[in-house]
């Protein structure tokens, strides 16, 4: 059976009179309401909203960039991946090397070089190091990294037709073995404890609230601006083409389209979209290591996009939501049972919500 889009409409209803409410409402929220909350209510009201909460709220906004990069390439295009998180963590690393030239002489060694290299009796950096302590010279990494890893890969995959689980499979396989490769001490980048102990970003000192706050805050808008270009593809004949790709890719290529081409560039971009998460996700968490690049990480991501509806954009955004809102209460009340609640839930949905939550709140409409 094809799988059915939960409603053509949604997307475009992005741009209609309620979509702008929606988006500008958001877009408040972002701007004015939580820093108002954080930074000037009264840390005794009852109003005012925790550090801790905003962090946790800034870290559920990357998952849901990551989130809506996985709805472009399997709910509109139909390629399940299983290697998301890899961009991720490649996106998260690249920054994070920018933030480790950062803490200068302030580590625990008092040397220039990060702590864990003066562990292992280095004596300068690698040159692939190189340039890493300039800011806009990191933030290409980020985008370039990852983009490049997607492009070499996917056309290799594409163009052999690889499909279905096997491309699932070849996913998983990858980020398998890059988070191996990241957990040997001398790839030069932290081993099994990766990056941490952050002090600055541009000489401003991470930890205080309103650096806290400026990421939040670019957290929020890039997700709305990914959204909105997201928006934009799909409704475009594109767009139209990838859906098309997804429900009889053969009857494309009868019709004189060449179905590479367009995986390519949606996985491509898709992989950049999880680069930039992954790069606001680092400094607002603290930490990076090779377990972001775990497979059951990339699982977590297609159950995220699966619970909240795939193939209707805002969905994935609020099934990362109910997930890792239901994770981190999870993980302090019942920590031994999160893993099995999570299968639960995938089961449950898959049995009763197979187009998730946007299907549930359109049935309700109905």
């Amino acid at each position: 059976m094809r799988y059915q889009p939960v409603s053509v409409g949604l997307a475009q209803r992005l741009f209609s009179t309620k979509g702008w409410t929606g988006l500008a409402a958001a877009l408040g929220v972002i701007l004015v309401l939580v820093p108002l909350l954080n930074l000037l209510v009264p840390v005794s009201s009852p109003l005012h909203l925790s550090d801790y909460a905003v962090a946790l709220a800034g870290k559920i906004l990357c998952y849901a960039m990551v989130a809506l990069a996985m709805d472009l390439i399997w709910g509109y295009t139909g390629i399940l991946s299983l290697g998301h998180s890899l961009f991720f963590a490649l996106g998260g690393y690249a920054f994070g090397m920018y933030l480790m030239r950062q803490i200068g002489h302030d580590g625990s060694y008092g040397s220039n070089l990060p702590d864990f290299m003066v562990f292992l009796d280095w004596k300068a950096y690698p040159w692939y190091w190189s340039f890493t302590d300039h800011f806009w010279y990191a933030a290409m990494l980020v985008i370039a990294v990852p983009a490049l890893l997607a492009l070499v890969f996917g056309y290799f995959a594409f163009r052999s037709r690889i499909k279905g689980v096997y491309f699932s499979i070849i996913t998983q396989a990858m980020t398998y073995a890059f988070m191996l490769l990241f957990f040997r001490n001398e790839t030069g980048f932290g081993g099994n404890n990766g990056f941490t102990d952050f002090k600055r970003i541009a000489g401003i000192p991470i930890a205080t609230g309103e650096m806290r706050m400026a990421l939040f805050i670019l957290s929020g808008l890039a997700l709305l601006g990914f959204l909105l270009l997201a928006r934009a593809i799909v409704t475009s004949k594109f767009g139209r083409v990838l859906t098309a790709i997804r429900d009889a890719e053969s009857r494309v290529m009868f019709c004189g389209y060449n179905p590479l081409r367009y995986k390519l560039a949606i996985w491509t971009f898709s992989a950049v979209i999880c680069g930039i998460a992954g790069a606001l996700y680092v400094p607002q968490v603290g930490i990076i290591n090779p377990s972001e690049m775990s497979p059951a990480n990339s699982i977590e991501i297609a159950i995220w996009v699966a619970v909240g509806g795939r193939g209707t954009l805002i969905g994935p955004l609020l099934g990362a939501g109910i997930v890792n809102g239901a994770k981190s209460w999870f993980t302090v009340a019942f920590p031994e049972y999160w893993l099995y609640f999570l299968g639960l839930l995938f089961v449950l949905v898959t049995l009763f919500l197979p187009q998730g939550v946007m299907g549930l709140l359109k049935k309700m409409r109905r």
